[in-house]
């Protein structure tokens, strides 16, 4: 008779059946993979790559909110000074690439970077070399109106973009 030994065992058929796929499930439970470099849990192996860039490196960093430039005696311009137009790239990137992601192009009346492009509608200098560029962005569809505060190192080779608080350092190309 089939099912007679689990019967004087004290089971069911209908226990057996319910109890089968409990005991299969337990069995696989929180046992570790043999197999390595298959992430079983996506957040923990996005979390395992994510690495702290330190400050200086091409990192966007909060700074102090920029000081507001008191407007010029004369007449607001347009044109952005010839001492800080031409290409920048961020501090680790080569300038031999033309794609970089902190690419900006710095022309008389414009600053283009990857992805936008801002044309200057005011530019003002402030202490210490800073210059205020007011400009008109379009880029991926959209339009907006920013100011940015821009500060040229001493030598000229490096310049800091400060926008929102936030200071991305690049470096001149040509």
């Amino acid at each position: 008779m089939a099912g007679t030994h689990w019967r004087k065992a004290g089971f069911s058929p209908m226990r057996v059946m319910i109890l089968l796929p409990l005991i299969v499930l337990a069995a696989c439970g929180d046992k570790q993979s043999d197999q390595s470099g298959i992430a079983t849990n996506i957040v923990d192996e996005a979390m395992n790559n994510v690495r702290e860039v330190p400050q200086g490196e091409n990192g966007i960093q909060t700074v102090e909110p920029a000081p507001d430039i008191s407007p010029p005696s004369g007449p607001v311009g347009a044109t952005i000074p010839a001492s800080i137009q031409g290409r920048w790239a961020g501090l680790d990137e080569s300038c031999a690439d033309r794609a970089t992601e902190m690419e900006l192009t710095i022309t008389p009346t414009s600053l283009v970077f990857l992805e936008s492009e801002g044309k200057a509608t005011g530019v003002s200098h402030g202490p210490d070399g800073r210059i205020r560029i007011d400009a008109a962005f379009t880029g991926e569809g959209q339009s907006w109106n920013r100011k940015l505060e821009l500060r040229p190192s001493a030598g000229g080779r490096e310049l800091t973009v400060i926008d929102d608080g936030r200071a991305v350092t690049r470096k001149r190309c040509s």
